[in-house]
């Protein structure tokens, strides 16, 4: 998932407009859409992650367009409530949601039984943004390398603690897989949320965590923690001096927390890339740039097809590691 250069975004945003031009042509159900608001449903609690993106992204598309957008929080079952919520809508292109790797790749393998079908019942309409992880130890830690890190654990196999912000988070599988990349053995502490679990790494009850850089830049920057590599392919521009994972040296390593915004299955096809015509253009918006860009997240994009097919490969990724690493809820 590498950013996109300033060519391809002025490229892409060529093809947006294109595709806005032909929308207003189609003489099926996208004739005239939206005449009604347009529902997007959010599968996580206001102020949260998902939800910044999904207002940032539908107050883009309803001021650019002349839509209105209304957000509708639901959370529940790490998402899985409010993605019922839009698997079982009319497919009419009036309730959408926005999607991320736990509730439509994670979920399946860690759940007994799920509500949807994350394949299925859905259709990816665009990829919205991608944030990685990052591995951060307090301020006062002695280590200031992943090498250090790694060393540590294996002087001591399983003696190092973990903090997860909760199991089957993409913080947790992102440890979980470079456990087995780096060949250690760690222990794993399940919170209730990133914040407990960030209180007990800065109070010395864990030794390192996998965070969101959203829930750690303040802390960073103060000086409270200490980020020793970000998970994704490429460095962050909020964190420009530390390392990814791969630079460390475990090439290939590459995990992040993508948002797609998703219909239900049977919406007009039509519609589906009027929406998405509406998505990437928002995203070539300079100052949805600058603020997911903040947030240490990166724009995406795309086809419809293109979020399909990134959303079976990670689907059978993710389910992969849970299995193979016998991750289930407590």
């Amino acid at each position: 998932m590498t950013p996109l250069s300033r060519r391809q975004w002025t490229q892409r945003l060529a093809r947006c407009l294109v595709a806005g031009v032909a929308a207003r042509s189609l003489p099926s159900q996208a004739q005239g859409y939206p005449h009604q608001p347009v529902r997007l449903v959010v599968p996580f609690p206001p102020a949260g992650g998902t939800d910044v993106v999904a207002r940032m992204i539908g107050n883009r598309i309803a001021a650019t367009n002349g839509w209105s957008v209304v957000i509708d929080n639901r959370p529940g079952a790490s998402g899985n409530i409010g993605l019922d919520i839009v698997a079982k809508a009319r497919p009419d292109g009036y309730t959408l949601g926005l999607a991320q790797t736990a509730n439509l790749a994670i979920n399946p393998a860690l759940y007994a039984k799920m509500p949807y079908d994350a394949l299925q019942d859905f259709v990816a309409v665009a990829l919205v943004a991608s944030v990685p992880v990052v591995l951060v130890v307090r301020g006062e830690s002695p280590w200031t390398t992943l090498a250090a890190v790694v060393a540590a654990a294996r002087a001591q196999p399983g003696r190092l603690t973990q903090a997860l912000a909760g199991n089957g988070t993409v913080g947790h599988l992102a440890g979980e897989l470079l456990a087995r990349r780096t060949n250690v053995k760690v222990t794993n502490i399940p919170y209730k949320g990133a914040a407990p679990a960030m209180a007990d790494l800065l109070g010395g009850q864990t030794d390192f965590m996998f965070a969101t850089p959203q829930s750690v830049l303040s802390l960073i920057k103060a000086g409270r923690a200490r980020a020793l590599v970000v998970s994704s392919s490429h460095r962050l521009a909020v964190l420009p001096d530390v390392p990814t994972v791969a630079e460390s040296g475990y090439a290939g390593f590459d995990v992040v927390d993508w948002k797609a915004l998703v219909a239900p299955a049977g919406t007009p096809a039509d519609v589906v890339r009027v929406l998405n015509a509406a998505v990437n253009a928002a995203l070539s918006e300079p100052d949805t740039l600058v603020q997911l860009l903040a947030d240490g997240s990166l724009p995406m994009g795309g086809t419809p097809q293109q979020a399909q097919a990134l959303v079976r490969a990670e689907h059978a990724r993710w389910g992969a590691l849970v299995h193979s690493a016998g991750i289930t809820l407590d």
